[in-house]
């Protein structure tokens, strides 16, 4: 029987990751939806890609635990064992923000949970994907695209510093993970929003963030969640099977 490719995405209960599980189930792909805190969201989500004809599981966890991680893989391992389905792609999206503060007015217990969600959540799940992907473990290779920002270009002085070095860091991880594995059948990239409206802004506690800062934007308008979509899901296709170690910029020119 021949095995279906699945797509894992982190946080995609909502925003971009959402747009991109619709998006990947359109163009073919079976997806994981992994949550965090909103179950009927992500249900929500999975309805939306059997709607398109493709089969969609949701999986419970936070990715800025390890032990949750490797539940949420061994899960998805007995699925993909008796659905005739294989990991094949990887969104790392999951990721928080924070309300704007100074270097000097940031909490200890802020960093750690900055670093452990965008950063550490990011290289736990791409670990266990080239676990599974990786030729050199027995797999048959795959794509990972890691979420980071255009933060990490600007620095975001004076708003989350914090969350652009952790953007930082996936960039660096990025590269070197893409040319680490690169015979290996496992393609790495990474996609850099800018502003981009969506239900991100309000955990920062600024939902009118996005069109507040919309006429200082090169485009006179903020990015939709389905155009980081688009990017994201070229990158997991075979029509980027030259593309390893990029960072794609998706920010209207910011």
């Amino acid at each position: 029987m021949q095995t279906r490719p699945l797509v894992l995405i982190t946080g995609a209960s909502r925003g971009i990751g959402a747009a991109t599980a619709r998006l990947a189930a359109a163009q073919g792909w079976d997806v994981a939806i992994n949550y965090a805190r909103d179950e009927a969201a992500a249900e929500a989500v999975a309805d939306a890609v059997r709607a398109a004809g493709r089969r969609a599981l949701t999986l419970c966890a936070d990715v800025a635990h390890e032990g949750q991680v490797r539940a949420m893989f061994a899960t998805l391992d007995r699925r993909l064992q008796e659905d005739g389905t294989r990991l094949a792609g990887l969104v790392n999206n999951a990721g928080v923000v924070d309300v704007a503060a100074r270097v000097d007015e940031m909490s200890g217990a802020r960093l750690q949970r900055m670093f452990a969600v965008n950063v550490f959540g990011t290289m736990l799940c791409a670990r266990e994907a080239v676990r599974r992907m990786s030729t050199q473990h027995g797999g048959s290779g795959g794509s990972i695209v890691n979420l980071s920002s255009v933060a990490a270009r600007l620095g975001a002085p004076g708003q989350y510093v914090d969350y652009a070095a952790a953007k930082g860091a996936v960039d660096v991880f990025t590269l070197g993970l893409a040319r680490e594995v690169a015979a290996e059948g496992v393609r790495v990239n990474a996609v850099r929003p800018g502003v981009i409206d969506t239900e991100i802004h309000a955990s920062g506690g600024q939902p009118e963030r996005a069109q507040r800062l919309a006429p200082s934007l090169p485009m006179l308008r903020p990015g939709r969640a389905d155009e980081v979509a688009q990017a994201i899901v070229w990158l997991l296709s075979d029509a980027a099977s030259y593309t390893s170690g990029a960072v794609l910029d998706v920010g209207g020119a910011r």
